[in-house]
């Protein structure tokens, strides 16, 4: 499957309006970043995509690898042959909004590591050969995967992130992404807010290590992640 699905997801919404409303722009992001030591190592060793958590151009990389992920598989959803089938107009409305937020997440994270000097790493190739996109129940169910993966992600990952703007930066997309796991919660089970077993016993949502998240998402993506220097906190 073509990389290029990553970069395909249509924007509903425009990027400078998504920006604007969250209340963070690419000027502040990238000044964010300015902050820290700034490492403009390549990222790709061979034909191996590396994540340097030894600076904050690490951990940008790895949300942004997961937006990529997100991106294409909801590009891949609202573009297959059979999305008006499989969905009706209400399900098709919220899956081209994911695909929006999705989207614009991508480009952000791209666009405010490039502005801060840094290199963000390459367009993945996604491997989604195991969806049958023609069935609602394994859409669903790879979406909720995702956006519960997406959720931890950035729960875990946010005690790595030095500068306190780009901390600040990664709870707003979080919320966007517990939200896009709360309504994929409802279109599987009807008035559910959660996936069984993600909120636990004092209200609070999973929080999973960059590794076990890679491990997870790696079924996936066609490329080799590796992580390096992640801190032991």
């Amino acid at each position: 499957m073509s990389s290029t699905l990553l970069k395909d997801a249509s924007a509903a919404t425009s990027r400078r309006d998504f920006f604007k409303r969250a209340g963070f722009g690419l000027g502040a992001a990238a000044a964010a970043v300015s902050l820290q030591a700034c490492d403009s190592d390549d990222p790709i060793d061979g034909d191996v995509v590396t994540l340097n958590f030894a600076n904050d151009f690490g951990v940008l990389n790895y949300a942004y690898a997961l937006e990529q992920l997100e991106a294409g598989f909801y590009a891949t959803v609202i573009g297959d042959a059979a999305f008006n089938a499989t969905f009706n107009a209400d399900e098709r409305a919220i899956f081209q909004d994911l695909a929006a937020h999705e989207a614009i997440h991508r480009d952000f994270f791209e666009a405010a590591i490039m502005g801060a000097g840094g290199n963000p790493i390459p367009d993945l190739t996604p491997d989604f050969s195991s969806i049958d996109f023609s069935d609602r129940s394994n859409v669903l169910a790879v979406a909720q995967t995702f956006e519960d993966l997406g959720v931890s992600a950035y729960n875990g990952a946010g005690k790595y992130i030095q500068s306190a703007a780009y901390l600040t930066l990664a709870g707003k997309i979080v919320s966007v992404e517990a939200r896009h796991a709360s309504v994929i919660a409802g279109l599987i089970t009807p008035n559910s807010i959660a996936a069984s077993g993600q909120i636990d016993a004092n209200g609070l949502d999973k929080a999973l290590e960059p590794s076990a998240v890679l491990a997870a998402a790696g079924a996936y993506i066609q490329d080799d992640i590796a992580l390096t220097n992640v801190p032991t906190v």
